[in-house]
């Protein structure tokens, strides 16, 4: 990884390598994020995006389902979780979640937990398309959360009133982005499964899908519909047809999100094909290579911060994350090269490391509690690097 002067890395828990507790690590590293070990250092859980026809055709190591909480043992995906020592060294590495499907992203609760998101609803031995809690130190239930809706879930962030924001990574119809409130708002681990209000947005004076936004510092009000059926099973109109036939705006490739430190909730639109896009499920009001969006949870407005036109070095960001130095960071999934992009307030885009093994996406960018180490992901061949230096310096 090439990185800034100053600026140093390590890599630890390598797909393939041993885990503590027997087996071996899972590929298909993506969303991860951070949380206080007190003085043992920092836990992390990460996600392992994986299903059974790619553990099959593309030789992957599957998340073993013989221990430990399982939802579904057929399913291939789950979340490990690492400790890592007050110097930044591996302390141990083990499965917290087995049995679920495609885990990509996903995101930290207010009470110190990852709710990891399974980017598909596909029907194996169980349904899928659920979001599960794991708690870093008691490992995950296996229970899905079926308040926060059944479908292709990318991402989730929480606001200071505790309400969630759920982006869909979706098409044929697109994808939209939810909000969650709950019964129990910050009522802490597994108060998720009491139950809560499920809704998306739409956007006012948008008639297509959000791609049509394409100047920096537009702002926009939002409404909030209510999704009629959150956990529509087999034969069921599924939860982005609901909405979007309501009035919901359709949003391609809805990724990371992400609570900035002022309050707001970072948003990611991955990319768009415009109207002429060869593949039918790429076909948007207009065409771009990325959008970065901030949500103002009092104001009930949309801004977008920053816009990747066609043609653009940093395609395809994914992934985000903002942490105290006054910036946000998006790994980028591009057609050639992969970065960590730094996001000013002011919308300026930075390049910060650059990818120099392979042409594969960065993923799970989240930095520590104090904010010092910032931990990311290499998805193939699964990578995990906790990365330092004068970050007070900006970048």
């Amino acid at each position: 990884m090439d990185l800034p002067a100053g600026f140093s890395y390590r890599i630890f828990s390598r797909e393939g390598e041993a885990l503590s507790r027997g087996g071996v690590v899972p590929s298909g590293h993506d969303g991860m994020a951070a949380f206080s070990a007190g003085e043992r250092g920092t836990w992390l859980v990460r996600n392992h995006e994986l299903n059974p026809e790619d553990v099959a055709e593309d030789n992957l190591i599957a998340v073993p389902t013989t221990t430990g909480p399982t939802y579904d043992p057929e399913g291939a995906g789950g979340t490990t979780t690492l400790l890592i020592g007050p110097e930044r060294q591996l302390s141990s590495h083990q499965i917290s979640l087995s049995g679920t499907l495609d885990n990509c992203a996903g995101g930290p609760t207010p009470w110190h937990t990852w709710l990891t998101c399974e980017e598909t609803d596909a029907i194996l031995g169980k349904p899928h398309g659920y979001i599960f809690e794991v708690d870093p130190r008691r490992g995950g239930n296996p229970e899905p959360i079926l308040a926060m809706g059944r479908f292709e879930h990318e991402a989730v962030s929480f606001d200071r009133h505790g309400r969630a924001y759920l982006t869909e990574d979706a098409s044929e119809p697109l994808g939209c982005v939810y909000r969650f409130t709950p019964r129990e708002p910050l009522g802490g681990r597994g108060s998720l499964h009491a139950g809560g209000r499920l809704e998306a947005m739409s956007v006012e004076g948008i008639d297509s899908d959000l791609s049509v936004v394409q100047e920096p510092g537009t702002r926009l009000r939002v409404c909030w519909l209510p999704v009629p059926n959150a956990n529509p099973l087999a034969g069921a109109t599924p939860v982005r047809e609901q909405v979007i036939a309501l009035g919901a705006t359709p949003i391609k490739k809805a990724e990371g999100t992400w609570l900035g430190y002022d309050g707001s909730i970072w948003f990611v639109s991955s990319y768009a094909g415009g109207p002429l896009a060869e593949d039918p499920e790429d076909v948007t009001a207009q065409s771009h290579v990325g959008q970065i969006w901030r949500y103002d949870p009092h104001a009930e407005c949309i801004e977008l911060v920053a816009f990747f036109p066609t043609g653009s070095p940093f395609d395809g960001p994914d992934n985000i994350t903002a942490g105290p130095h006054g910036f946000a960071l998006a790994c980028t999934d591009g057609e050639v090269d992969n970065w960590l992009v730094a996001i000013g307030n002011d919308g300026g885009v930075s390049p910060f490391a650059f990818n120099a093994l392979n042409d594969v996406e960065f993923a799970g960018a989240t930095f520590s509690p104090d904010g010092q180490t910032l931990f990311a992901n290499i998805q193939e061949p699964g990578l995990t690097l906790a990365i330092w230096g004068p970050w007070e310096s900006g970048c």
